[in-house]
């Protein structure tokens, strides 16, 4: 037997909102965390500038700030569709989860970004 749009609980459709205000959050502070990073090679550009020192090079902080701010844009569009798809699936009577592998690959390049965040720390010196 199949639910229709009034068989639909309010639990499972607003813990479908919040797990889409959840994915608009991640999305913006991955877009705010590449504009801080992009914006770092500018800052250390001026400091050297100030304190007299070598001029620094860019580096990868544009690149490396701009495919976060890349990155937070389409988690807003993964987060846009699964609302979506999960929406669907509640009017249809069934229940749509996250396929495992997208689950892994998310994890996964969120552990590079970790890395890399680490490794440009460490070598900062």
């Amino acid at each position: 037997m199949s639910q229709t749009e009034t068989d639909v609980r309010a639990n499972d459709t607003l813990a479908n909102e919040r797990t889409y205000l959840a994915y608009v959050r991640t999305a913006l502070a991955f877009i705010a965390f590449g504009f801080v990073i992009a914006r770092f090679s500018l800052f250390t550009r001026e400091f050297s500038e100030i304190a007299h020192l070598a001029t620094v090079k860019e580096g990868v902080s544009t690149a490396f700030g701009t495919a976060m701010a890349i990155f937070g844009i389409l988690v807003a569009v993964l987060g846009a569709w699964r609302y979506g798809v999960t929406d669907r699936g509640f009017r249809e009577g069934r229940v749509v989860r996250l396929p495992a592998l997208m689950g892994y690959v998310l994890s996964l390049f969120v552990a590079v970004i970790g890395a890399i965040v680490a490794f440009a720390l460490l070598s900062v010196n």
